[in-house]
């Protein structure tokens, strides 16, 4: 049997993958008291297994079985979010998943069975987060089932895992958040509230003080499919609990560590206390994501979920893009490390470079690539873009680690939580957006680095929270922040994997064949060709095909905005009395004034208020403040944003010639 290697991508990590191609966007409408869900049936390879797997059922002995993952050829036709609230979304994805799987896994679950009373069979579970089962059988029931017309493909369950660490001395934890303008939002009140995150890694240390009150809690929060921590969330190797840190830790040790840290987390243990994994578990984990408390009813999915693992070696393998498509079709995020491959080219992993998936390669807090950061081009699975697609540090990330203890760490694990702990605060901040908004915003406001535009060492560029919410407040209706976010179920968990579980772990006896290209032909495309219709719910039409808004390149120099002068003066109006005014010039990148730019600015000291002012042709605009006592001896006006049509706000660009201001904060003293 061929054995897919995987390590962790954090402290030099990567760890596993494992599953299925191209599955299609969904149906979803509003017509009768009925819904209808359809599944598309696609082309079934010449080799539905690879060829170390037909190698490894030639060595079985007789009475040896094997366990696989049988994938079938109808796969769900997912829901449109277009005009469907997220939970409404969420509904309708479950429910075509979960249709699709019933009336077509029938047959074979029957022949299944069969081969169960024989003893042919020691053990299946289906899947309906792809359409699919994992089967424990012998050589015969297995060639039995590549041979079944309803099967697409079958792959081999184990993985062999190697988790690596690079932990250290705690020193300063701040400085990774400042380059992405994290501090920014939480001026604004902005750090995660209302947002769940997910984590699908080696668990998360509950016993970590500054993680253990953003638990959810209940049984909707923590899935071990393994079953070695099935109440309490745990974390024996310490790599799930360092990235959920930099997503959202608190600042018990006395500095912040976590970009959100009123965000709330759930997690799945995908990896063992011995650090291996199996396909089976990590199925099981998305589709535990999906719906984590069994019923489709209930609010308690997360909003973006962390993924810092993958193979270990370069190339592409479409294992789990039914899963993601599955996740997006329900609203979820998913944020992948890049890997740790670099720094030569064309060294994607997968399942990173899987069409459905987000990568994030690693910087370090100067804004230079990290030598092990991952390489494009890709076109895994018909992926067209660059890869990675965003930057975000990961050098020397001051971490949390099992214990309440700290340590530091390096790799592409550390730089996808900071994009995951971004888009919660993006999320905090807009409650209502769509992924394809979420990722427009960071994609059209990343900090360009290396050669312009978009490209395949950097991506778009390095993540920036402050440009994106300034995008976001400038292209999207602001949603009011919620009231309340979705609470723990104390009621039985909801588990994936039905009771007829594998009983034997095989053990792999060959040696890794990734190599940097694919033994897997992408799925073709094809039309739905069945339909099925139970009972009330509405009706589903096609999702469309996200297409990113067009980002800066070469020819299209990014256009942004800044403070080029901060003027203030002091006005005597009665023996009582004074007034503070400040004269703000607005400029471009190339030091051109913008016209009709919104500046949003604070006064604070002696008095309070959030004014703004518009600039005229000259990009100029004033705030005043009249009335002010002759007890305030000063007042301070501080600019939080400028915001306009198709620019990006940079603050790091401001400045102020006559150096009466740091170009963000002005003190203004009585006359």
């Amino acid at each position: 049997m061929t054995k897919k290697r995987i390590n962790f991508f954090a402290a030099a990590l990567l760890l596993l993958a494992l599953f299925a191609a191209s599955m299609n966007p969904a149906r979803a409408g509003a017509a009768a008291p009925t819904i209808e869900v359809t599944w598309r049936t696609l082309d079934a390879p010449a080799a539905p297994m690879p060829p170390g797997l037909q190698s490894r059922l030639d060595s079985l002995a007789a009475n040896e079985k094997l366990t696989v993952i049988v994938r079938l050829r109808q796969q769900a036709n997912l829901p449109d979010g277009a005009n469907l609230s997220r939970p409404a979304r969420k509904r309708a994805t479950v429910q075509a998943l979960r249709t699709t799987a019933d009336l077509t896994q029938r047959s074979l679950k029957t022949r299944l069975k069969f081969h169960l009373r024989q003893g042919k069979v020691s053990a299946f579970s289906s899947f309906w987060v792809f359409n699919g089962f994992a089967v424990t059988a012998d050589a015969d029931v297995i060639r039995e089932l590549a041979s079944h017309p309803d099967v697409l493909s079958i792959l081999p369950d184990n993985v062999d895992v190697a988790p690596l660490s690079n932990a250290g001395a705690f020193t300063n934890p701040e400085a990774n958040l400042t380059v992405v303008n994290a501090p920014a939002l939480w001026a604004n009140g902005i750090s995660g509230q209302g947002v769940v995150v997910a984590s699908m890694d080696t668990g998360v240390s509950l016993s970590h003080p500054d993680l253990a009150a953003q638990w959810r809690g209940g049984a909707n929060s923590w899935y071990d499919p393994y079953g070695e921590h099935p109440t309490t969330p745990s974390d024996t190797h310490g790599h799930g609990t360092g990235t959920m840190g930099v997503i959202l830790a608190g600042d018990g040790s006395g500095a912040s560590l976590g970009l959100a840290p009123d965000a709330q987390w759930i997690a799945v243990k995908i990896f063992n206390d011995s650090g291996s994994a199996t396909a089976a578990a990590i199925h099981n984990g998305y589709q535990w994501l999906l719906d984590p408390d069994g019923d489709p009813n209930t609010a308690d999915a997360p909003d973006v979920v962390n993924n810092s693992w993958g193979f270990t070696s370069p190339g592409c393998f479409l294992d789990f893009e039914f899963d993601l498509q599955a996740l997006r079709a329900a609203g979820i995020f998913p944020v992948f490390s890049a890997g740790n491959g670099g720094p030569g080219t064309m060294t994607s992993f997968s399942p990173a470079n899987n069409p459905s998936a987000f990568a994030v390669g690693a910087t370090d807090n100067a804004d230079a690539i990290a030598s092990l950061s991952s390489r494009g081009p890709t076109t895994c699975g018909g992926s067209t873009g660059v890869y990675p697609e965003l930057t975000a540090p990961g050098v020397n990330i001051h971490i949390l680690a099992p214990g309440g203890q700290f340590a530091y760490a390096t790799g592409t694990s550390l730089a996808a939580p900071h994009v995951t702990g971004g888009l919660a605060l993006l999320l905090s901040a807009y409650p209502g957006l769509s992924l394809a908004e979420q990722e427009n915003a960071l994609l059209n406001t990343a900090v360009d680095l290396g050669d312009p535009g978009p490209d395949d060492t950097y991506g778009y560029g390095r993540l920036d929270l402050l440009a994106a919410y300034n995008w976001l407040a400038v292209n999207v209706t602001p949603t009011a922040l919620p009231t309340a976010t979705p609470t723990a179920s104390n009621t039985p968990t909801h588990t994936p994997t039905p009771t007829n579980t594998p009983t034997e772990t095989p053990t792999p006896t060959d040696t890794p064949t990734p190599t940097s290209t694919s033994t897997e032909t992408p799925l073709p495309t094809d039309t739905p060709t069945s339909t099925a219709t139970s009972s009330p719910t509405p009706t589903y039409t096609a999702e469309p095909t996200y297409t990113p808004l067009p980002s800066p390149t070469a020819t299209q120099p990014p256009k942004v905005l800044h403070i080029a002068d901060l003027d203030g003066k002091a006005i005597r109006q009665t023996r009582y009395r004074w007034k503070a005014a400040v004269r703000i010039q607005v400029r471009d990148g190339q030091g051109k004034p913008v016209a009709n730019a919104k500046v949003f600015a604070k006064w604070t000291l002696g008095v309070k208020g959030t004014p703004t002012c518009i600039t005229n042709s000259n990009g100029v605009c004033w705030i005043r403040r009249s009335n002010i006592p002759n007890r305030v001896a000063k007042v301070r006006l501080t600019i939080i944003k400028v915001a306009r049509w198709n620019y990006t706000y940079n603050p790091l660009l401001n400045t102020d010639p006559d150096g009466s201001s740091n170009g963000r904060i002005i003190v203004i003293k009585r006359p």
